[in-house]
């Protein structure tokens, strides 16, 4: 029998399954795509193939799974600073501070990396639901401040972000894109940035 390293099996279960997952997105962020097979990620969780599957089925499972708890972790962290605002306005900034600050620190790789291969319609609707998801926040602040249309508007809006995005990817300082930013988005939108 294997030898359980935590108090109990479901933690134990668990913990192994969080090691494969880390594993997984360490290959992803190196290798693409292509790098999360379950040898390689039972190779640098320490655990043989066959244990992998224990767990997952499948490099294109553990993709998934990776791609959705990061979209689960953004979006937690871009409700819970826009939650702490006062006002609608300072939650737009929230939203757009903290979007470029998890971008700025790599976050959206995994999304971009493992989001599936670009014609595949599955992929793409699961990724357009995480967006629909991130975005609500913002279409709530923009709603708030009387936007005829705030669907359309945080289309835009986050269209500005993904054009800011590359701009970090491509090297530039985030608190310079940041800044930026949030320079041409409250001329847009008519906002007083307030901090």
């Amino acid at each position: 029998m294997p030898r359980i390293d935590a108090p109990t099996v479901a933690e134990h279960r668990a913990n192994q399954e969080q090691a494969l997952l880390d594993a997984a997105r360490r290959l992803l962020l190196e290798g693409g795509p292509s790098a999360v097979t379950p040898a390689a990620v039972g190779a640098v969780a320490g655990l043989g193939r066959s244990g992998v599957y224990k767990y997952f089925r499948s490099g294109g499972e553990m993709l998934a799974r990776i791609v959705a708890d990061s979209f689960a972790e953004w979006g937690e962290r871009v409700r819970a600073a826009v939650e702490q605002c006062d006002t609608a306005d300072d939650q737009v900034v929230a939203y757009v501070r903290v979007t470029l600050e998890l971008a700025g620190a790599g976050a959206h790789r995994v999304a971009v990396l493992g989001g599936g291969r670009p014609g595949d319609p599955a992929a793409r609707e699961t990724l357009a639901g995480h967006h629909r998801d991130l975005a609500a926040p913002l279409q709530v602040a923009l709603a708030e401040r009387g936007d005829p249309d705030p669907e359309l508007t945080s289309e835009l809006v986050n269209g500005a972000l993904g054009r800011a995005i590359d701009q970090l990817d491509a090297g530039h300082p985030v608190d310079q894109v940041t800044r930026g930013t949030l320079e041409f988005l409250c001329r847009a939108l008519q906002i007083t940035e307030t901090h």
